[in-house]
């Protein structure tokens, strides 16, 4: 009988417990090391889902489908403010994909609990809370110590995002990274009960304010303003957000706390280092504007998984540098075009200069009569780059 390799995926993120499921479907042994679990049920924070990675998602069977907490949304609108605070719409893009969801809406804490509560009951999965004290090579192998024990891995998976002290030491200066100086203020609402199945987005001189819809009477709001603009004042905050989702919605309340997170720009240049492979949040991350972050990492671990598995079926070594780097080739490229794609939208509605903003409405609106240019739009939201 063939020996099972052993994977290690250190980093209880959404990345690192996704990452855990995905693999737990092949022949290996799996190691979740992770920290306290407890801080993501607590958060207003929420992602969409797009329906291709939903897609995805089912085939892990964390959740019966159709799920409450998966809320779909059908189109997504722009607005744009003028000097008199009205907002006018600019882009539409519902109308023609009648029968399409753009993504789903979930709660990151509902999220969390549903791949926890799979991760608890799985024969797969060894779930190890403890700090890793050192991470080195053994032979072909790399190994973690930490409580005075040692394991050996043939892959190690790194989704404790960019600023972690293991990613720090072993892939310094590696990347492209920018600050936009900027903060993501993340809430939900209450309201009174609507059909409320459309996204929208206000664009705003420096900020841009989003409305997700989560169900008929809750909205998530990821509002991103620039840093030191009244970020650290509540009563502010809530006295706009309330200002701007009255256009759409009555009877506001607050069902969650008012968050906040500096935003920045990043691309990994270097994916893997000796059996070690970054993932998540370690290799990209995006600014909200679209809400790829989190469809980019399962398109990534897509990828992953099915080449995983054909070395498997090989009987090959999954943490060889020549997989691994099958995999960054792979990816790193539509990664880099989808990364900077998504930043240049974002600095396109941080234009200040009057003839550029109004030219861009301009070509807003000429794609939003375009039917195949709407359609290309929606198939790169939801399916990624791939070439």
């Amino acid at each position: 009988m063939i020996k099972k390799q052993n994977i290690c995926i250190i980093g209880g993120s959404l990345s690192g417990l996704t990452t855990a499921i995905t693999l737990s479907k092949l022949n290996c042994n799996i190691d979740l090391i992770t920290g306290n679990f407890n801080q993501n049920f607590d958060s207003s924070r929420t992602i969409a889902i797009s329906e291709s990675n939903l897609t995805f998602l089912k085939k892990l069977n964390i959740f019966k489908f159709p799920n409450k907490n998966f809320w779909p949304c059908s189109g997504f609108k722009l607005y744009e403010e003028n000097e008199y605070k009205k907002i006018s719409e600019i882009f539409d893009m519902q109308d023609d994909l009648k029968q399409k969801k753009v993504f789903h809406m979930v709660k990151n804490s509902e999220l969390i609990k549903l791949l926890m509560q799979k991760i608890n009951n799985s024969n797969s999965i060894s779930i190890k809370k403890h700090k890793i004290n050192e991470i080195f090579t053994s032979g072909f192998l790399k190994g973690i110590k930490y409580k005075n024990q040692k394991y050996k891995y043939n892959l190690i998976i790194v989704c404790t995002g960019n600023d972690s002290k293991i990613v720090k030491n072993i892939f310094p200066n590696q990347f492209i990274e920018n600050s936009y100086n900027e903060t993501s203020i993340v809430t939900i609402i209450n309201h009174e009960k609507v059909k409320n199945n459309t996204a929208r987005q206000i664009f705003m001189n420096d900020e841009i304010f989003a409305l997700l819809p989560l169900s008929s009477s809750q909205t998530s709001i990821v509002w991103t303003i620039k840093n030191n603009k009244y970020t650290n004042d509540k009563l502010i905050l809530k006295e706009k957000i309330k200002f701007y989702a009255k256009n759409f919605f009555k009877k506001i309340t607050f069902d969650s706390k008012i968050e906040n997170k500096s935003l920045n720009f990043l691309i990994r240049n270097k994916y893997f280092e000796d059996r070690i492979l970054l993932f998540g949040d370690s290799l990209h991350v995006v600014h909200p504007l679209t809400g790829q972050g989190f469809n980019m990492i399962l398109r990534d671990l897509d990828s992953l998984v099915k080449k995983i598995s054909n070395k498997l079926d090989l009987g090959l070594d999954i943490g060889s540098e020549n997989i691994l780097s099958e995999f960054s080739l792979e990816t790193k490229p539509r990664n880099f075009a989808y990364s900077i794609g998504i930043d240049l939208i974002k600095n396109s509605f941080s234009i200040k200069n009057k003839f550029l903003g109004k030219l861009r409405n301009n070509v807003l609106k000429s794609v939003n009569k375009n039917n195949f240019a709407k359609k290309m739009i929606f198939n790169v939201a939801d399916k990624g780059l791939r070439f």
